[in-house]
């Protein structure tokens, strides 16, 4: 048994770790961490999270743990490995390097001495060394420096586990499918009748609906990859379990029970989604229209609206939560940002939001909306009056998930935000 380690994006830590439980059942010991959850489990448990986990950015097999003081530290950390196990001489690695208040001047340095010890204990026991691939490694490792401590994991996904293998299309600031997962499972949405009809009126490429719709149809998120472990020694003797794994889950796949629903302002980006959608196997279950968001009536009587509605720091970011250039209305420049934004003539975000109010409140009486956003004040800006705000972060960038549940005329000013939720803390890789 080993202590796994699957990353995630900040504020989304309870979330995965109720989705840990959902995979491996009740009994299965998992535990929020800072950035991440860890699970106790076996060769067979990091193929199932890599499998089916939408929310974990990766799954890490730890090697090799200790304090360090310097360079020479991680030299001799990377010696206590029996790489022999992992690796052949034959084959090739890479090694990431993060880092948290480490005192170490150099990283790229650190990252060095890590190398030269792995590859002093394969020549001292075979002769030879194994060589250096940035690309496709067959052993990706990670390390990670805190003050005190060095830990050194075996990334046994490969490439980020948001990358699902059907995106292809995409825009100028696409969504990470994890967290549009993370969007869905804070909203309790996971494609249920009784959750009912899910709608995203600014898709893009199509992230959130796509999302949905492999919830809805029961298809597992890593069915269409490949993952480095595949690669690793300690796991050629699970081949047979992984195809067992993946024929399994390709028999859960299903007809959804909920209609789904997407759109966007922009023909090219509608495009970008439908595509999106059919390599992803649910072009079937997501209704695509190309539509103003500002005058698209509701496509059912009820539901959820799930949006990560344009914001100024997913084109040009100047800050945390700052400013961005808004251009003439009506100028060429502004056409074409308001063509790859989402907003209607190029308006500002101000205007949008204060028409999206207007619009939801006259026609979309019983839905929920779920909107991402970095303003703190949206719930202001739409005179809404949310009903719940959970943190998170897009990238680099501080969120919210605001929900609003929508009444007929509802126009209630909120109090002036005095907001003091305890997810403060400083962005994380």
């Amino acid at each position: 048994m080993a202590a796994l380690f699957l990353p995630c994006a900040a504020g989304v830590e309870p979330l995965l770790v109720d989705e840990c439980k959902r995979l491996l059942g009740d009994k299965a010991q998992v535990m929020a961490a800072r950035g991440g959850v860890v699970v106790h489990g076996d060769a067979l448990t990091a193929m199932r999270l890599n499998l089916h986990s939408r929310l974990a950015q990766r799954v890490l097999w730890p090697l090799a743990h200790a304090p360090y003081r310097s360079e020479h530290d991680l030299y001799d950390l990377a010696r206590t490995v029996r790489w022999g196990d992992w690796i052949t001489p034959q084959q090739t690695f890479r090694i990431d390097t993060t880092a948290q208040r480490s005192p170490l001047q150099s990283l790229n340095f650190a990252t060095l001495r890590v190398k030269d010890g792995l590859c002093d204990v394969l020549r001292d026991a075979t002769g030879e060394r194994p060589s250096v691939d940035t690309r496709f490694p067959d052993l990706p490792l990670t390390l990670h420096l805190s003050a005190t401590d060095a830990t050194l994991y075996a990334d046994t996904s490969g490439e980020a586990l948001f990358k699902r293998g059907w995106r292809e299309a995409k825009g100028e600031a696409p969504l990470k499918e994890t967290l549009a997962a993370a969007m869905l499972a804070a909203a309790g949405w996971r494609g249920r009748a009784e959750d009912g009809a899910l709608f995203d009126p600014c898709c893009g490429a199509g992230t959130i609906a796509i999302e949905a719709a492999q919830i809805a149809c029961g298809i597992a998120p890593g069915l269409q990859r490949r993952f480095a472990f595949e690669k690793m020694l300690p796991f050629r003797t699970h081949q047979n379990a992984l195809r067992q794994m993946k024929d399994e889950a390709r028999a859960l796949k299903h007809a959804p029970a909920v209609p789904l629903f997407a759109g966007d302002v922009a023909f090219r980006m509608t495009d970008f989604a439908t595509r999106n959608a059919e390599r992803a196997g649910v072009s079937q279950a997501i209704e695509f229209k190309t539509a103003d968001a500002l005058q698209r009536l509701p496509p059912a009587e009820t539901g959820v609206m799930m949006l990560n509605p344009p914001y100024g720091e997913r084109i040009e970011p100047k800050g945390s939560r700052g400013g961005e250039r808004i251009e003439p209305k009506g100028s060429p420049a502004a056409k074409e940002r308001g063509s790859r934004e989402g907003f209607e003539g190029g308006g500002s975000p101000a205007e949008f939001f204060s028409q999206l109010a207007s619009h939801w409140k006259r026609h979309y009486a019983g839905w929920s909306a779920y909107v991402l956003s970095p303003d703190m004040k949206l719930p202001q800006a739409l005179r809404l009056k949310e009903n719940q705000r959970t943190p998170m972060w897009n990238g680099p960038i501080e969120c919210r998930l605001f929900r609003f549940d929508l009444v007929a005329g509802s126009a209630r000013t909120p109090k002036p935000d005095t907001e003091a939720d305890p997810a403060t803390e400083s962005p994380r890789a």
